[in-house]
């Protein structure tokens, strides 16, 4: 006679709609991440140079080329580390976060000198990209924020 074994186990917690709805928004921020940093090595990488300022290249040993390259470069890792390190992924989001400040500077050097970049060619686009930038800041934070559960962590 064979005993059947019932294997314990635990009770799974579904995801609520809020921790769903941050993992649509985690994925999306990574694809817009990658998209951005494929045309900043790619495509629109002599569009993305007017919007260096010239003090970046005044102030550090990198010309306007390196700093699209290598912004694209971080905006492709970052992508990939925020759905690739679960673990991380809270401190992934305040590096996201960071970075969306650190280039804000050039969102408004190109709105003051009006200079077209990719898919910003008028005055009135450029000037809404620059209340953009706090939005993908929060975006970053939120999606990647722990889970708030009903449950204590312990």
């Amino acid at each position: 006679m064979s005993r059947r074994r019932t294997a314990s186990r635990r009770p799974t917690r579904s995801p609520g709609a809020g921790e769903v709805l941050q993992a649509v928004a985690r994925w999306l921020l990574a694809a817009l991440l990658t998209a951005a940093g494929l045309s900043h090595l790619f495509w629109a990488r002599r569009g993305y140079r007017i919007v260096v300022p010239d003090w970046v290249v005044d102030h550090a040993p990198i010309d306007k080329d390196g700093v699209v390259v290598a912004s694209g470069a971080a905006e492709l890792m970052l992508g990939a580390a925020v759905v690739g390190l679960p673990k991380e992924r809270h401190r992934i989001g305040a590096l996201i976060a960071l970075f969306f400040v650190a280039v804000f500077p050039g969102n408004v050097h190109q709105w003051r000198t009006g200079r077209p970049a990719p898919m910003l060619r008028s005055d009135r686009a450029r000037f809404i990209r620059l209340f953009l930038q706090p939005v993908l800041v929060a975006w970053a934070l939120w999606s990647t924020a722990p889970a708030a559960s009903g449950t204590r962590r312990r």
